[in-house]
């Protein structure tokens, strides 16, 4: 990991144009990525919810067509989706350039460690950058989460949903989900970019000739690559956190305080049901982010910086 600034098209590495340029390319990433699989996170919530309701993701979706009003219908919270993480991926990504060269460049922090310790750095940036980013996202995920997870639809869109939840909850209520998103979130993102780094040097330590000698293309092939391995770790490690957000965002009583709640609807689905969903959410999470890093490092391509790895 370089900490020396470069000139590529005149975006000089570590300014504010380039943190800019990264924040605008995790926008481009993350808010159309996840959007394009709202029918399997629909189909996904609800199983989360209720893991009876549907046998298999096509007949979920059949039903919902069937019995909701169209083909539309399936997706539900696209809206809450589309906004809430475009705001997360701005966060995520841009937070990410930032704090990997910040906490590269600390006083206490030798070249030598950032040469033989990355995976620290790596792993500290990720936290840092989703902690941040999940106060973007949690309002929006709640809207999302009660408008999916609720027959008939709580709202129709993203300003009904809001409207009606700080109408009957108030403002408390977009925030009710931030812990169990927080360590859905966190854990992923550490595991998203710390494993994608070390699977991309991983890949390039086998290739024949330096990265610097390979097309564009084929530096975007290995971020696809990359991104679908780290996608599967993603999804294993953060899925029974994702469990809880749902049941919590759908089923939390105003009377109960967090802990309550968790341990309330952990007493009635057990361990066992915190992994309900799992094969939908490991395609899902495995599509989304070899695609997100492809969208990424292709934009980063297109503006002329280097690509991630």
């Amino acid at each position: 990991m370089s900490i020396t600034s470069q000139k590529r098209n005149n975006i000089e590495l570590y300014t504010n144009k380039f943190y800019a340029t990264c924040t605008l390319g995790g926008i481009i990433a993350c808010g159309p990525t996840h959007s394009s699989v709202t029918p399997l996170d629909l189909v996904k919530c609800r199983l989360q919810v209720d893991p009876t309701l549907y046998k298999s993701n096509l007949q979920g979706w059949k039903t919902i067509v069937s019995t909701e009003g169209g083909f539309s219908k399936v997706f539900t919270g696209v809206g809450a989706t589309f906004i809430g993480y475009s705001l997360q991926g701005a966060g995520k990504y841009g937070g990410y350039e930032f704090f990997k060269h910040y906490y590269s460049t600390l006083s206490f922090v030798t070249p030598e460690f950032v040469q033989n310790h990355s995976v620290w750095i790596y792993l500290g940036a990720s936290a840092t950058a989703e902690f941040l980013a999940d106060i973007m996202l949690c309002p929006l995920e709640a809207i999302k989460v009660k408008q999916q997870t609720t027959m008939p639809p709580f709202c129709n869109n993203v300003f009904q949903g809001f409207s009606k939840i700080y109408t009957q909850e108030g403002l408390k209520a977009f925030y009710k989900g931030i812990v169990p998103l927080w360590f859905r979130q966190i854990p992923y993102t550490m595991v998203k970019f710390t494993s994608f780094e070390k699977i991309v040097e991983a890949i390039y330590a086998k290739l024949p000739v330096k990265k610097s000698e390979l097309s564009p293309l084929q530096q975007i092939s290995v971020s696809f690559t990359g991104g679908y391995l780290a996608g599967i770790l993603c999804a294993i490690v953060s899925h029974p956190a994702d469990v809880m957000v749902s049941k919590i965002n759908n089923g939390r009583k105003a009377t109960e305080s967090m802990s309550q709640a968790t341990n309330r609807i952990y007493k009635q689905i057990g361990f066992k049901g915190l992994w309900n969903g799992l094969p939908v959410r490991i395609v899902m999470i495995g599509t989304l982010t070899s695609f997100q890093w492809l969208i990424y490092d292709s934009f980063k391509a297109y503006v002329g910086l280097p690509t991630s790895g």
